[in-house]
């Protein structure tokens, strides 16, 4: 019987998430703990990269630590947003997050509804005479940039960002006491299986956010048990839902 799960993200901020009617539900505990973290770039190593934010008229933000290091490298180096600096995201979550930055009234966004890049380029193309700034973490493809050379839009993308492993505390590691353990990336994979080799020959259920993840974890030779985002269960929830009620049977 699974008691213990620990995931690889954040702690849900609101005491309403859905994780905590599980625990309720199955009679079991989730422990949040990212196994990944996302760490800006110093203004130092952006004016490496020879890019002046001034010289854009548009920003492409593919998530919300696009928005907060865009944001941080700009009061680093001491420059002002123009009022007139349009904002292109993939998602309405990630353009309500500017807000935390900017009054969202006053500026001028756009959004998409999938996630992907895919949605932003008919709005671009009504704006071909933008320059576009492409905020990006250090491991990325070129998918974005592919796409708007495709529409001939002017673009330039930058790196502002980088994953880094969460290393475990001597602490943490003695208290490894899950069943399960579900993760979030494949980078989150990739960390936990050189850190700790033995979890191969250990008996520890194992479940991903998407089939990246699912994939990352089979090719580290490790069995999967569970994994959401697919169209059978497209959320972690009823993915634990369904999972939880099967291994309550056994």
């Amino acid at each position: 019987m699974i008691k213990k799960i620990m995931i690889s993200q954040p702690k849900p901020a609101s005491e309403k998430s859905p994780y905590y009617d599980l625990e309720k539900e199955f009679g079991m505990e989730f422990v949040f703990r990212p196994f990944i973290k996302v760490e800006g770039l110093t203004s130092k190593e952006f004016r490496q990269q020879k890019v002046n934010i001034l010289d854009y008229s548009a920003v492409v933000f593919t998530s919300r630590h696009a928005i907060d290091h865009f944001f941080q490298l700009a009061k680093e180096l001491r420059i002002t947003i123009p009022e007139e600096m349009r904002y292109f995201c993939v998602t309405e979550t990630v353009s309500l997050y500017i807000q935390k930055y900017v009054q969202y009234r006053k500026r001028k966004v756009f959004f998409g509804t999938t996630g992907k890049i895919d949605d932003l380029i008919p709005s671009m193309v009504k704006h071909k005479d933008d320059k576009y700034l492409v905020p990006l973490s250090s491991v990325h493809n070129d998918d974005i940039k592919n796409m708007m050379d495709a529409h001939k839009l002017t673009h330039t993308e930058c790196v502002m960002y980088r994953t880094v492993s969460n290393d475990f505390t001597q602490e943490e590691v003695g208290k490894f006491d899950c069943d399960m353990l579900i993760f979030s990336t494949p980078t989150g994979v990739d960390y936990l299986t050189k850190s700790f080799p033995d979890i191969k020959n250990s008996k520890l259920k194992l479940g991903a956010f998407g089939p990246a993840t699912g994939k990352a974890i089979t090719e580290a030779g490790l069995h999967l048990d569970l994994i959401a985002g697919t169209p059978e269960h497209p959320s972690m929830i009823s993915a634990l839902q369904a999972y939880l009620a099967k291994e309550n049977k056994k």
